[in-house]
């Protein structure tokens, strides 16, 4: 089993240390953990700021990596927080910065934070949707940097009125960018820690990947408690071999490699 999406104390909306996840995940019978930690440039907050010192980092995860090799694979990722005026300021971190796997997600639309549901004060839910997938559309056109779209339909997350406009025509376009150029999508159960009845993304987003061609899947607790490390995973991959997908990916140094739903021990 596999979690690549787990924050540590490097975010700044996280105190736990990563050797108190990776002694979970090690009782837990995970074979590999990827941690992802916050980046987001220029976010809406005051109060809050997500950076961190990257060297510091990079020694951190080359620690783990020694003291806990023998029993479970370590990788080391990031996550960033894109918006389309950051595109020349990730490009330049992520060219010289070395990572096994990125994750690009978007948590400001309109330079609006998501968390605050401020993206639907001045304007319907339905056109804060647009507005989401229009600039995550403009990202993925201009930006190549990654390996998997974080959380895809996050935006969902932030509001209690009921869409009934999927935006599939908009979601197919991003998957139209993204799948020739060999970047995937990220499955998140941290939608259930929410009171949400579905993943992130969606099964109907899910099935209309797998149509497109998509095949580069990774998984993904967006824990940042050891607590719900790998949470709802059993599930989850039951419903994606329903939906045909054969494969989880995983990846080091930014390669995707591939390993069998079917092989794989919930």
């Amino acid at each position: 089993m596999f979690d690549y999406h787990i924050h540590s104390d490097f975010s700044a909306d996280c105190d736990t240390p990563m050797e108190k996840t990776i002694e979970t995940a090690i009782e837990k019978g995970f074979s590999e953990i990827c941690f992802t930690d916050h980046i987001d440039y220029d976010y809406p907050d005051p109060t809050i700021t997500f950076d961190f010192d990257l060297k510091s980092y990079d020694r951190k995860i080359k620690a783990m990596q020694d003291n806990y090799g023998q029993k479970i694979k370590i990788k080391k990722g990031i996550e960033i927080g894109i918006q389309p005026h950051l595109l020349k300021q990730y490009e330049d971190l992520l060219t010289k910065e070395s990572f096994d796997f990125i994750i690009c997600s978007m948590h400001t639309t309109d330079r609006k934070t998501l968390h605050y549901g401020n993206l639907f004060k001045d304007r319907t839910t339905e056109e804060g949707f647009q507005q989401y997938y229009e600039e995550l559309l403009y990202c993925v056109k201009h930006f190549d940097y990654y390996s998997v779209l974080g959380h895809l339909d996050l935006v969902k997350r932030y509001t209690s009125e009921v869409v009934t406009n999927h935006f599939h025509p908009l979601i197919e376009s991003i998957f139209k960018e993204i799948i020739p150029k060999g970047k995937g999508i990220e499955i998140n159960t941290s939608s259930f820690r929410y009171g949400m009845d579905t993943v992130m993304p969606s099964i109907d987003i899910l099935k209309l990947y797998k149509k497109l061609g998509g095949e580069i899947i990774t998984l993904g607790s967006d824990s940042h408690s050891e607590m719900t490390l790998g949470y709802q995973f059993p599930a989850v991959l039951n419903v994606l071999k329903e939906i045909g997908f054969n494969y989880i990916t995983t990846f080091t140094e930014k390669e995707p490699i591939f390993h069998p739903i079917e092989k794989i021990k919930m």
